[in-house]
């Protein structure tokens, strides 16, 4: 993965949902050298992809300064929604896909946009439950969070917002 001398940080996300929509949450894992941080949170309702963009934009926005950084996720919907530029031209379109559709998840995607514009990002697909050890954990830490006591999680206040 990485040598002594490798100054990049690699970070690991994934999210989930129950019922998508349904209690949900994510997980991710930052690595640098020796160090590990591992960050999770349950939401009260929420869907998969708003958690799987979550998951990633907690791992960019727990770093400091700007950093090399390779995100490695099982999530299509994120990576392509950065490498194709699909966020971008939603944006540019005020949060429209077309003319009649808007972009589900404008909120995530711009906080999504604005954490790599500080970053030097490049993004890493891996196929989900393959045994790769880092997307593993991101999963059980989502899952647990997804299925965590109620009491320990958080509205998603602009998914009921717009979805009721």
């Amino acid at each position: 993965m990485a040598s002594i001398n490798d100054k990049t940080v690699y970070a690991f996300s994934d999210g989930s949902a129950i019922g998508n929509p349904g209690p949900g949450g994510y997980g991710a894992v930052l690595k640098y050298g020796d160090n590990v941080k591992e960050f999770s949170q349950g939401f009260k309702h929420t869907t998969n992809n708003r958690m799987e963009l979550l998951g990633a934009i907690t791992a960019l926005d727990a770093l400091k300064g700007r950093q090399r950084v390779v995100l490695t996720t099982d999530s299509q919907y994120v990576i392509n929604g950065i490498e194709k530029g699909w966020a971008k031209k939603w944006q540019a379109n005020g949060w429209m896909r077309n003319k009649k559709e808007k972009a589900l998840n404008p909120d995530m995607w711009q906080r999504l946009l604005d954490a790599c514009s500080r970053h030097d990002v490049s993004f890493e697909w891996i196929r989900g439950h393959t045994g790769h050890p880092e997307n593993e954990r991101c999963d059980e830490l989502a899952n647990g969070a997804a299925r965590g006591p109620a009491s320990g999680q958080i509205v998603d206040e602009e998914f009921v917002k717009t979805n009721g």
